[in-house]
């Protein structure tokens, strides 16, 4: 995967990983918050979290000060 893709593809995690914050948020404000689904919904963040950490870590040299 080449930078422009590996750019691409960071773009797509961040905008998932904000709509996951919006229906997390959602769903607690919901009169009967479903803990099964927020749990899911909290993990699958996670996941898109450390996906875009690394994809970040490719993007941006290490800099040695």
């Amino acid at each position: 995967m080449d930078e422009t893709q590996m750019a691409a593809r960071l773009d797509v995690l961040r905008t998932e990983h904000r709509d996951l914050d919006a229906a997390i948020d959602a769903l607690a404000a919901s009169g009967v918050p479903d803990q099964l689904r927020t749990a899911r919904l909290k993990k699958r963040k996670l996941r898109l979290r450390d996906e875009i950490a690394m994809i970040e870590d490719h993007l941006v040299p290490d800099i040695i000060a």
